[in-house]
C-alpha cells in the first residue's frame, strides 16, 4: 500500500477500520519528505520528529477510545504565514527570519482541537507577494510536474507539498489568487472560500479585505472536509460572519443536470494559451454531457480588476506591512547612526525587491494628491466589480473560468519582469475584490505534461454549489487515476 497516494478520506476510514495506525502514516509521510524535499523544496521547518511524537500519542489515545475526531493522527502542512505557537512563522522574509510565535492562528487552533498533526511550515513568496514562489528569501519551490518549472504562488510551498505527497494536505492564504493558481500548476484542488467564512486571526496580514485562508488538497472531498474545520465565526475576527454551521461533504451529490453554468467570454480572450482554451472547453463539454446548462455571457468589468486589485493589494500592504520598522517588529540593523537611518536600514535589509515594490506603490496610491486619483477610484470600481457578479449569479449558478492563462513557466522566466508575472493573476484577481468563494480543478495537462487548472466561481457562502460542480467533474473526469508528477528536471 502507498500510504501517502491516499487521500484524507481513504486514510480516515483506514484509521477507523485499525488498517492503519497514525503512527504508520505520519512515518511513510516523514520518510517521503526525506526523500523528495531535496528536490522539490516546499518547507522552511519540517517538524519530522515532533510528529513521529504526537503520532505515538494519538494512536495510544485511539486504543483507550479517547481519540477526539475522526480526523486524530492525520498529517497536515501549514502555509508560514499562519501563526503556530512555539514554531517559526516567517513569511519566507529575512524580516521574520527568527520570529516564534507567541500564540496560534484561529485555523491553527481549530487543527489542533481535531489532533492534526503539523509536519511544519510551508514555503511562499515573501509576505504572499508574488504568483512563483521565488520571492522567498529562503529557497526557490520547485514544481513537482517538472522541477524546472515553479509551483505557482504564493502558496506554492503548500501546492507543491500536496503534489508530491509530502503532506495530505495544507493550508494555504490566497490575496488575488494564491491558493487556486499554484493548485491549478501543481494539479491539485485549491478552494479559496468567500472572504469572512473563515477566520483570518494569525494571518500575518498582507492586504486585509482580500486575503483568506483555505485548504490545498489531492480532490474535492478532502477540501470540504477541511473546510468543515476552518469554516466558523471568530469572535478574534471582526470581518468574520455568523454563519449557521454546514457540512460540506453533503453538498457531494456528483449531480449537476440542470446547473446553470455561466462561461465569462472576457476569460478566454487575449493571452490565455491555446492548449488551456482547449482543455477548459473539452470541461465545457464534459458538464454539458452531465447535464448541466451552459451559456456564454459577457463581464464587462473584468478588464478591469488586475488594475484594481493591485491598486488595493499594494495600499493595504503598504499600511500593513508599516509595522515591520526594526523596532515595533522584525529585523533590526545592526548599523545605523539615528532613529531614522535604523528605520531605513532595517527595512531595507529586512524586505525583498518584490514587497519593497508594492509598499512603494501602495504608499503613492495612498499618499496625498493621488489618493483620489487612484485608491478611492479603485474601490469604486471593486464596487462595479461586485454588481456586475451580482447580476451574473441572478442568472447563472456557477461562473467557469481557466484559473490560469498559462500552465507552470519555467524558474527565472518571470521574476525579473513584474508585470508579466503579475498578469499570472488576471483570471483569480476578481474574486478577491468581490469576496466570493471559487475553487481550482485540474481538468486536464497541456502537450508537455503539465497540468491546467479550471476554476468554478460561486455567489456569496455558496461553496456547496462549486464543491459540488467540482466534484462531479473530478468523478467523471478521474485526473489523479489519468496523471501523477514525474519530478524530471
Amino acid at each position: 500500500m502507498n500510504i501517502t497516494n491516499l487521500t484524507v478520506h481513504e486514510l480516515m476510514d483506514k484509521l477507523a477500520n485499525k488498517e492503519l495506525t497514525s503512527e504508520e502514516i505520519t512515518k511513510a509521510y516523514v520518510e517521503r519528505i526525506n526523500e523528495k524535499e531535496k528536490d522539490v523544496n516546499a518547507f522552511v521547518t519540517t517538524l519530522c520528529d515532533e510528529a513521529l511524537e504526537k503520532a505515538k500519542e494519538i494512536d495510544a489515545k485511539r486504543e483507550k477510545g479517547e481519540a477526539t475526531s475522526k480526523l486524530a493522527g492525520i498529517p497536515v502542512g501549514i502555509k508560514d504565514n499562519i501563526c503556530t505557537k512555539g514554531i517559526k512563522t516567517t513569511c519566507s522574509s529575512r524580516m521574520l527570519e527568527d520570529f516564534i510565535s507567541p500564540y496560534n492562528a484561529t485555523v491553527t487552533e481549530k487543527l489542533l482541537s481535531e489532533d492534526l498533526i503539523d509536519l511544519g511550515k510551508l514555503n511562499m513568496d515573501e509576505f504572499a507577494m508574488g504568483a512563483s514562489t521565488e520571492y522567498s528569501y529562503f529557497k526557490k519551490t520547485h514544481n513537482p510536474w517538472n522541477l524546472n518549472t515553479v509551483p505557482g504562488g504564493s502558496s506554492g510551498g503548500s501546492a507543491a507539498a500536496v503534489a508530491a505527497e509530502m503532506v495530505p494536505w495544507a493550508l494555504g492564504s490566497d490575496t488575488g489568487g494564491s491558493i487556486r493558481q499554484p493548485a491549478a500548476f501543481c494539479g491539485v484542488v485549491g478552494l479559496k472560500p468567500t472572504y469572512g467564512l473563515v477566520s483570518r486571526y494569525g494571518l500575518v496580514a498582507f492586504a486585509s479585505s482580500l486575503d483568506q485562508i483555505g485548504p490545498i488538497t489531492k480532490d474535492v472531498e478532502d477540501a470540504a472536509i477541511l473546510l468543515n474545520i476552518l469554516a466558523g465565526h471568530d469572535e478574534k475576527d471582526s470581518t468574520s460572519m455568523e454563519m449557521p454551521k454546514k457540512d460540506y461533504t453533503q453538498a457531494l451529490k456528483g449531480e449537476v443536470k440542470g446547473l446553470k453554468i455561466g462561461i465569462p467570454k472576457e476569460y478566454f480572450g487575449e493571452g490565455i494559451n491555446e492548449e488551456v482554451k482547449e482543455r477548459l472547453q473539452e470541461a465545457i463539454e464534459t458538464y454539458k454531457k452531465l447535464g448541466a446548462e451552459v451559456e456564454e455571457f459577457s463581464l464587462d468589468i473584468a478588464k478591469y480588476a488586475l488594475a484594481t486589485y493591485y491598486i488595493i493589494a499594494c495600499a493595504e500592504a503598504s499600511s500593513n506591512l508599516g509595522r515591520f520598522d526594526g523596532i515595533r517588529y522584525g529585523h533590526r540593523a545592526e548599523h545605523y547612526s539615528d532613529l531614522k537611518e535604523l528605520y531605513r536600514n532595517s527595512r531595507s535589509e529586512g524586505f525583498g525587491p518584490e514587497v519593497k515594490r508594492r509598499i512603494i506603490l501602495g504608499t503613492y496610491v495612498l499618499s496625498s494628491g493621488y489618493y483620489d486619483a487612484y485608491y478611492k477610484k479603485a474601490q469604486q470600481v471593486r464596487t462595479l466589480v461586485k454588481n456586475e457578479f451580482d447580476k451574473a449569479f441572478a442568472k447563472y449558478d456557477v461562473l467557469l473560468t481557466p484559473t490560469s492563462p498559462t500552465v507552470a513557466f519555467e524558474i527565472g522566466t518571470r521574476s525579473n519582469n513584474p508585470l508579466e508575472m503579475y498578469l499570472a493573476d488576471i483570471c483569480t484577481v476578481s474574486v478577491n475584490i468581490a469576496g466570493l468563494p471559487g475553487i481550482s480543478i485540474p481538468c486536464g495537462v497541456d502537450s508537455k505534461g503539465m497540468p491546467v487548472g479550471m476554476q468554478l466561481i460561486g455567489n456569496k457562502f455558496e461553496e456547496e454549489k462549486i464543491l459540488n460542480a467540482a466534484y462531479a467533474f473530478e468523478q467523471e473526469y478521474k485526473f489523479r487515476s489519468k496523471y501523477q508528477p514525474s519530478f524530471e528536471k
